[in-house]
């Protein structure tokens, strides 16, 4: 099993000056549901390298034991310091994506044609893909092969409206994914603030929230294990 993560390369809230990127927990927990499955794992980003960490996702207060184990571990952190860059993956070398959130996918991965093509090139060859917490809003722009938005219609359920507004960020982040899902057709379902809660819709799985990415990612593995083991139960 070949898994492909797309982290965001861009760093910078808004004009706050404070800094952003990807949500620690989104990559750890999911990574290791595939890594404990055996899966080869690469990491890509727009443009390549070292991503930026959220600096506030690896604060006490949001570590986790995923967190920990990630950041004690030298694979882990030798391969995320050389993410292979967007525009050379193809979707033909993988059997599925997992696109982590934080703040950083609103400003460059939602607007990014490498990430629409790839979403949309995974979806025509019957591949499953998640996207949790933020990483949602990368769907804005990707289209079905009959040219509609890819949600019009499906269930889909990311960063809510008012867990934005929890954090402060309402009138900082250039979209809000729920308004933009449901501006685009998605029928846009939720929890309570911070629940676990994930969406399955064909082939589409999106995630709530931080706390949603473990729980998305092992929906994935088992969309994948379908598709490569046809027979399974």
């Amino acid at each position: 099993m070949k898994v492909l993560f797309v982290l965001t390369s861009h760093d910078q809230l808004g004009n706050t000056g404070r800094k952003t990127g990807f949500w620690l927990e989104e990559l750890a927990a999911p990574y290791y549901v595939f890594k404990d499955a055996g899966a080869e794992i690469t990491l890509a980003s727009p443009k390549g390298g070292q991503p930026p960490l959220d600096p506030k996702s690896s604060e006490p207060n949001f570590q986790t034991d995923h967190t920990r184990r990630f950041e004690s571990d030298p694979v882990a952190s030798a391969l995320l310091a050389k993410t292979v860059r967007l525009d050379s993956v193809r979707h033909e070398d993988f059997d599925t994506v997992f696109y982590p959130g934080g703040h950083g996918p609103l400003w460059d991965i939602a607007e990014d044609k490498d990430s629409i093509r790839l979403l949309e090139s995974f979806l025509a060859a019957d591949k499953p893909v998640a996207l949790v917490c933020h990483a949602p809003g990368a769907l804005r722009h990707v289209r079905t092969p009959a040219g509609r938005p890819l949600v019009d219609g499906k269930r889909v359920t990311g960063f809510t409206n008012s867990e934005e507004e929890g954090v402060g960020l309402t009138n900082i982040v250039p979209f809000l994914v729920e308004d933009e899902l449901k501006a685009k057709g998605g029928k846009f379902e939720s929890s309570e603030d911070w629940g676990v809660f994930i969406v399955t819709d064909g082939l589409l799985t999106t995630g709530q929230n931080p706390a949603s990415s473990y729980a998305a990612a092992e929906r994935l593995l088992e969309k994948v294990q379908q598709k490569t083991v046809p027979n399974r139960k």
